[in-house]
């Protein structure tokens, strides 16, 4: 009997030896990471599988497919910019309710889409889509950041690669239903499961307990002082490392935002391509080992930079995104060429959800991370905006301006990052620790 009580313990609850209760508790804290992955998984395909329905949809219903991506960019700017507020929610009332709310939310969207015969139902669904996802990432990624000091990155890392490589693992059945059932059957069914799976995952979320021992990484440096949003948004600090984060997400996004049109310019999207035994068209396989690139970069970048520190991470990955994209425009006319270096562009663009989270966190206190990283996010967003851009850049199928200018900002950002954001960062932590309050 005792044995199943403390197995049911919470996480810091006080049952049996010292020691035990740190292990238990540490055990339980990679429970809640496992269910945040879960989660964060469940929600991947919102973005990440939305390509797959583009095409249908417009077979169906002749909306122009300018005015069916709409829906996505209103998903992507609803999804990032109410984190911030979802954080809030999170820091103020734990993450069950939250993510429950955001299961429900999910569900309902992709519900919608399987019923939708009009732009504004579309649309709204978009919205409701947003939410739900925002609050879901919001949280499971505030959760890493608080149950792990000691592994932060590596933990916010391994919770966005759930997002990243999520949709991966369903890439091939969504697109198998959408051909054999249809759109609207598809969005309908992997809307309930994902909703179910989410609010069953949220059932057992708790408010994480750093276990008794527990200490952040001497290798990172981090801040003593907790910062509310208001007071990190008033320091020079944030500002470069939102507009850091705005250029290195704008400039992978242009870049493989446009990868469907690329492949289909160079004249092979639909060229068949074998491999493990399975044989498909060469987007539907480069846009999966995209996905699986995408999501194993954020666990290994955080590692790493919980090792070498963050500036320093960032401008090994920032450089090779430029170089991955230069790769791209150079050697991309050829089929195993362009899989090779877009997959590059997915790892060392990817990394960009683990280290960020994780330098908030490190820079601006644990208290309000989920608040105050979700905020960092909205950059996401920001970036966004920009992805119109490439649009300009490629008129008259000129590719190679939109990688050229992807590749010099990412660059760019590396070196900003090292030569500029370090020292800054440094003094602001070093400032707020000796005067035992956010300096602002």
């Amino acid at each position: 009997m005792n044995k199943a009580m403390d197995a049911m313990a919470p996480a810091g609850a006080s049952v049996g030896s010292s020691a035990s209760t740190t292990e238990r508790s540490n055990a339980y804290r990679w429970g809640q990471l496992v269910l945040g992955i879960v989660c964060m998984a469940m929600i991947a395909n919102l973005q990440y599988g939305w390509t797959l329905f583009v095409n249908p949809i417009e077979q169906k219903n002749h909306w122009g497919l300018t005015s069916i991506q709409l829906a996505f960019s209103i998903f992507v700017l609803v999804e990032t910019w109410l984190v911030p507020v979802e954080g809030w929610l999170v820091d103020k009332f734990g993450p069950r309710p939250v993510v429950a709310g955001g299961a429900i939310l999910a569900g309902i969207a992709w519900v919608m889409n399987s019923y939708a015969t009009t732009l504004p139902e579309l649309y709204a669904a978009a919205v409701i889509a947003g939410l739900g996802a925002g609050a879901v990432y919001g949280t499971c990624v505030g959760n890493a950041l608080k149950w792990f000091p000691d592994k932060r990155g590596l933990a916010a890392g391994i919770t966005a690669a759930g997002f990243g490589a999520g949709s991966a693992l369903t890439v091939i059945p969504i697109a198998s239903m959408i051909a054999n059932s249809g759109y609207e059957k598809t969005f309908f069914f992997f809307g309930i499961l994902q909703g179910v799976v989410i609010l069953a995952c949220a059932l057992f979320l708790t408010k994480p307990v750093v276990p008794k021992g527990v200490v952040a990484s001497p290798r990172v440096v981090t801040s003593k002082v907790d910062y509310t949003v208001g007071q990190m948004m008033k320091t020079p600090t944030f500002w470069l490392t939102y507009v850091l984060f705005v250029a290195v997400a704008a400039g992978g996004l242009m870049a493989t935002a446009q990868l469907g049109p690329i492949a289909k310019d160079y004249g092979f999207a639909k060229l068949p391509i074998s491999m493990l035994g399975f044989t498909l068209p060469l987007l539907t396989l480069t846009l999966t080992i995209d996905n699986l690139a995408n999501g194993f970069t954020r666990p290994l970048c955080g590692f790493i930079s919980d090792r070498i520190g963050r500036e320093n991470t960032m401008l090994l990955v920032f450089c090779g995104e430029g170089l991955a994209l230069l790769g791209l425009m150079k050697f991309g006319h050829q089929p195993i060429a362009f899989m090779t270096f877009a997959a590059l562009v997915f790892l060392f663009w990817g990394e960009i959800y683990s280290i960020f989270p994780a330098l908030v966190a490190d820079t601006f206190g644990i208290k309000y991370a989920a608040a105050n990283a979700g905020t960092m996010y909205t950059a996401k967003g920001t970036a966004s905006l920009l992805v119109p851009l490439s649009a300009a850049l490629s008129a008259g199928g000129n590719w190679d301006r939109v990688f050229i200018f992807s590749a010099v900002i990412s660059i760019a950002a590396g070196v900003l990052a090292l030569l500029v954001l370090k020292p800054m960062r440094q003094k602001t932590i070093d400032r707020a620790n000796a005067a035992g309050h956010p300096l602002v």
